[in-house]
């Protein structure tokens, strides 16, 4: 189990499979999808029904048979769903707020406008809070070369959707009456990047590409389905931050996310962070992003180091 803690001298211990590394500093790079997230509720759901999370997921052919409930519906949860529904499964998507955008936006992608209109270099000060970190991404696929993946797909493709999971009980799954309030919430966030678009457009003086309204939707949704003959629920419902099940010491802030300056810990100094959502930008934790945070950790790696060694 590898673990860090602080010593009462300055500086961490490392604990490692191959031994431990005492050092002045530490770089905590281990992704953003640290923990995957179960609703409370998934304790409701009777013992016999496989569950799984989105990273035990392999594919179709790996499930017991039977229908399928995915609870979570940002990217993976979509995507999910989709391949299982192309397998012939029947899939129930448990749907909560998350934004979506057409794949393609005139003839440029979804990931040129996001740049673009400058939707990656938002931070953690443009959102409305803290949590909405945890909000999903942008609901879109690159399967068969990418394609729109958003509610109104997954229903023409026979998909049943349904309101946020609230747990089972005498052998049925319960659901919110929201789902109109999830699609509306979907449908503000593509006007939105329409808008963002729009101004871009109009700020370079080149002609706005055709940026349809969304089609109608009907909301009505069971909110019960019968858990018999399900062969999974798979939980796609996000991650949160984990270090502190092996970092032994406050750094972080009530949602688990550190609490830093440019990725530079402000509790606990040596300490430093990269690839962490959020960190600086949207992009922080993207291979679009993570350079510009890795370069800037680096050098205030470098500054304190050469100001220690001066020191001695």
């Amino acid at each position: 189990m590898i673990s860090l803690d602080g010593l009462p001298e300055g500086g961490f211990r490392l604990r490692t499979t191959d031994g431990t590394v005492p050092t002045d500093q530490v770089v905590l790079a281990s992704g953003a999808y640290q923990r995957p997230h179960r609703p409370a509720a998934a304790q409701t759901i009777p013992a016999d029904v496989l569950q799984i999370d989105a990273d035990c997921y392999q594919n179709e052919a790996a499930l017991p048979p039977g229908k399928v409930l995915v609870v979570g519906s940002g990217q993976t949860g979509c995507q999910i769903a989709e391949e299982l529904r192309e397998a012939g499964r029947e899939v129930v998507l448990a749907c909560g707020r998350a934004p979506w955008c057409s794949r393609r936006v005139g003839d440029r992608d979804l990931v040129y406008w996001a740049v673009e209109t400058g939707m990656f270099d938002e931070t953690l000060a443009d959102l409305p809070s803290p949590a909405a970190r945890l909000i999903a991404n942008i609901q879109a696929t690159g399967h068969g070369g990418g394609h729109d993946l958003h509610y109104r797909v997954l229903r023409e493709n026979g998909v049943t959707l349904v309101g946020h999971f609230l747990g089972a009980e005498d052998g049925r799954a319960h659901f919110a009456s929201d789902l109109a309030e999830s699609v509306a919430f979907g449908d503000a966030r593509h006007n939105d990047t329409r808008e963002k678009i729009a101004k871009l457009c109009a700020g370079r003086g080149i002609p706005v590409p055709e940026m349809p309204d969304p089609s109608p939707f009907d909301p009505q949704a069971p909110e019960a389905v019968d858990l018999a003959g399900c062969g999974a629920v798979i939980f796609t419902s996000g991650f949160r931050p984990d270090y502190s099940s092996w970092v032994h010491f406050d750094a972080f802030d009530e949602l688990g996310f550190p609490i830093h300056e440019d990725g530079a810990s402000t509790l606990v100094p040596g300490l430093y962070f990269c690839g962490v959502h959020f960190l600086r930008k949207r992009k922080s934790a993207l291979l679009l992003g993570v350079g510009e945070d890795a370069a800037l950790v680096a050098s205030k790696v470098a500054q304190r180091g050469a100001i220690r060694a001066a020191e001695v």
